[in-house]
């Protein structure tokens, strides 16, 4: 019988990275040339971030940090590992890495046989030649995509990638959830998508660019909707739970994104089907799927997209019967 375990983490801040060069993202937003005069130094902070700068700017703030992260990381493990998963499919987004110019799909199954990366150089592990390798489950993910599109989700899939190995959503989930580097034996399924929409191309990933201006006419076509992305999930958890797996689903984000959520949705939805089956449309579901929707809205200028990655797993609760969620 088919059971399903719901996990979500953050990919980030770097944890494979040491702890002085946790505050690089803030020292590169320093740079930005509309940043006001004000802000440019700790004198015009919050007291609350002038405090985690401190007088090391960041890096001891960045130490306690990290324990927290990897703590909830740890918990994230055990669940994973007491569940015994036949493979874990992980939601993350794909910054301008394996998709570019010459294709960019809403979101991609990689139906890859195996998966072969390396630790990011200057770890905080000290590898120097650490390679991952992970195994695939060709037959689950073409299973799904088959499934997906008969539901009427026009699914892209790949047997290869097609300009990077595995994007970082995926990597620094391996990485962070063997932190301890006792092993990552499970098939891997990623799903990506296209989180930054209309900036996927023209600002080329996640960071913003100072060295020019994009206005309207550069921008692409948009991400899909939290909608959308919402009702995949359901339908995700549907196929799934017809078919002969164990599955972990594995939603890999950000913490600034993930605040957005509001997790009470998550809660009041599992019981509402817990009481009984309603239609994909009720006004149950609409309630998290519009306040969803105006956070896209809100967020079309900036990495705060990269929440979509998460709309996937708040359309999960669809099938409580067969549904496990990580506490």
């Amino acid at each position: 019988m088919a059971e399903i375990l719901a996990l979500g983490i953050s990919h980030y801040p770097p944890l494979h990275g040491k702890d002085d060069r946790m505050s690089w993202i803030l020292k590169r937003m320093l740079q930005n040339p509309q940043l006001p005069q004000e802000l440019r130094t700790p004198a015009g902070w919050p007291a609350a971030m002038r405090a985690e700068w401190g007088n090391d700017e960041g890096a001891a703030s960045a130490a306690r940090h990290r324990a927290d992260l990897v703590a909830w990381m740890d918990k994230t493990r055990a669940a994973l590992d007491a569940f015994k998963p036949d493979f874990v499919l992980i939601w993350g987004d794909d910054q301008y890495e394996n998709f570019k110019e010459d294709v960019v799909p809403p979101y991609c199954i990689s139906a890859y046989e195996s998966f072969k990366f390396a630790s990011p150089p200057g770890n905080v592990w000290g590898e120097t030649d650490k390679t991952f390798e992970l195994a695939g489950h060709r037959a689950a993910a073409k299973m799904l995509a088959t499934r997906l599109i008969e539901e009427g989700f026009d699914t892209a899939y790949a047997y290869k990638p097609l300009h990077h190995p595995l994007g970082h959503a995926f990597t620094n989930a391996i990485m962070y959830l063997d932190y301890h580097r006792k092993g990552f034996d499970y098939p891997i399924v990623p799903f990506a998508i296209n989180c930054y929409g209309r900036r996927v191309l023209a600002q080329r990933g996640g960071l913003p660019v100072f060295d020019r201006v994009i206005d309207d006419a550069d921008l692409d076509p948009p991400a899909p909707t939290p909608r959308r992305l919402f009702d995949m999930g359901a339908a995700t958890a549907r196929v799934l739970a017809q078919s002969p797996y164990r599955v972990a689903l594995l939603a890999s984000s950000h913490v600034r994104g993930a605040v957005r959520l509001r997790l009470a949705d998550l809660a009041r939805l599992f019981r509402c089907r817990r009481r009984g089956q309603r239609a994909a449309g009720d006004p149950e579901l609409d309630v998290p799927r519009r306040r969803h929707e105006r956070a896209q809205a809100h967020a079309q200028g900036d990495g705060l997209r990269r929440h979509l990655d998460l709309q996937f797993v708040q359309g999960v609760p669809d099938r409580p019967s067969t549904l496990t969620w990580s506490t």
